[in-house]
């Protein structure tokens, strides 16, 4: 009988798995040479990376200046495992089942009110979740979730911390919430961060410099990585912009009580409760058709009037973009990111706003950090959230110093909380 692999043994492969993934046709011999492992040490821990199912040997395949008999690639299993990942803005959510590269199998959009509270919004995206697993078909278990939500968090318990917008969400555990549910590891982060790792790893053009995130929808927020890792600040307030204050006038008062804040001067919901009521008045002729026909307005809406030739969206298009450009023309000379994105709803049926943002940055943020600026628009289809919170999944689990706390069992859901200590 095999003895159990030792702790050593167990570190040795996690390194390898980690070489593997990130490697297109790794050999045997190549993480030798990679290594300075020994050729016994190599086979003994692959063969257990295959016997838990984590890694696969292809077909024999030459190895370019090396005689003899050709080597065998390995590949790293991604279907091995599932992660579900879902994020949530103030009226709507984007989820996903992704394998284990982080990359969607199905996704889903659909509205969802996070003001109803935590216990009915947390059941959608259940079943959301269980609807998208029966339309993925075969595959394997949930190894992880991860949930963006519209406020700031507690990133290391998974709790939603003195959120502006989401009556009833304060000191939520929706870490547990999840765990309870499915027994895999679960992470929790502010929706914009989501969205910001999801741009800086797979939007396009694919640059991987430090990237700001802007979103502007029904809310305002941003998320900031740094050299790929995201910030959250010191209590998970990072990136709350929405709520800073940019003016004195009384009559904008924010859905967090405050008045002057950014989202209530250009938020989504600013704009649609000023554009309603010029509707009403006769000013917006193509909103007030669709007010009557529809009984509200969407953010999509905006972009559809402004091509109908309501001058007053256009109008308030442009102003709301020149002051959210200018609030972000700050944090861009704070940060120097690389990459500017914008994000969110506002972006759906026109360039104006973003042609405004744009021009307004450049023109309000010093030389040398406008310099190599890239400022562009969100590539992901608006899923970014949802392939972000995937891919912060997997980092979690597939992190060496993680893998060694779960890869001797082969499934993660052996040592949870372990892994939630280590994140």
């Amino acid at each position: 009988m095999q003895a159990p692999p030792t702790a050593r043994d167990i570190l040795v492969l996690s390194q390898i798995v980690d070489l593997v993934r990130e490697t297109d046709g790794a050999t045997r011999s190549w993480i030798e040479s990679e290594t300075g492992l020994g050729r016994a040490v190599v086979n003994d821990r692959l063969s257990e990376g295959i016997e838990l199912g984590i890694l696969e040997e292809l077909e024999p395949v030459a190895e370019k200046g090396r005689r003899g008999r050709p080597s065998r690639s390995l590949r790293f299993r991604a279907e091995a495992g599932v992660v579900l990942s879902a994020c949530l803005g103030a009226g709507a959510m984007h989820a996903a089942v992704s394998d284990l590269d982080g990359e969607p199998i199905v996704k889903m959009y659909r509205e969802n009110d996070v003001s109803a509270g935590p216990e009915a919004t947390l059941r959608i995206v259940n079943k959301t979740f269980q609807r998208l697993l029966a339309k993925a078909g075969p595959v394997g278990d949930v190894w992880g979730i991860a949930i963006g939500v519209p406020g700031p968090v507690e990133f290391r318990t998974g709790r939603v911390v003195a959120p502006p917008i989401m009556p009833g969400w304060d000191g939520f555990d929706v870490r547990s919430w999840f765990q309870e549910r499915y027994g895999a590891p679960v992470w929790v982060d502010n929706e914009v961060n989501l969205m910001a790792f999801g741009e800086w790893a797979r939007g396009e053009p694919q640059e991987r410099r430090d990237l700001l995130y802007v979103k502007v929808a029904t809310g305002i927020g941003a998320g900031l990585v740094t050299n790929g890792h995201l910030h959250r600040g010191d209590n998970g307030a990072a990136g709350d912009i929405g709520h800073v204050h940019v003016t004195d006038d009384k009559k904008a008062v924010c859905r967090c009580g405050k008045v002057g804040c950014l989202e209530a001067v250009a938020g989504g919901w600013a704009m649609l409760n000023r554009l309603e009521a010029a509707a009403r008045a006769g000013k917006a002729p193509w909103l007030a058709s669709q007010l009557q026909e529809h009984g509200r307005l969407s953010l999509m809406d905006l972009g559809l009037a402004e091509q109908n030739g309501d001058t007053i969206v256009a109008t308030m298009s442009r102003d709301n973009a020149r002051i959210t450009g200018q609030a972000i023309a700050g944090v861009v000379n704070f940060a120097n990111p690389g990459t500017l994105v914008l994000g969110g709803g506002v972006l759906r049926g026109t360039s104006l706003f973003f042609d405004t943002f744009k021009q307004t940055v450049l023109d309000s943020t010093i030389e040398l950090a406008a310099r190599a600026l890239t400022v562009r628009p969100a590539s992901l289809d608006f899923f970014e959230g949802a392939i972000g919170g995937a891919l912060l999944a997997v980092e979690h689990l597939f992190r060496p110093s993680t893998m060694r706390l779960w890869l001797a069992d082969g499934d993660p859901r052996s040592a949870v909380d372990d892994i939630h200590d280590a994140a």
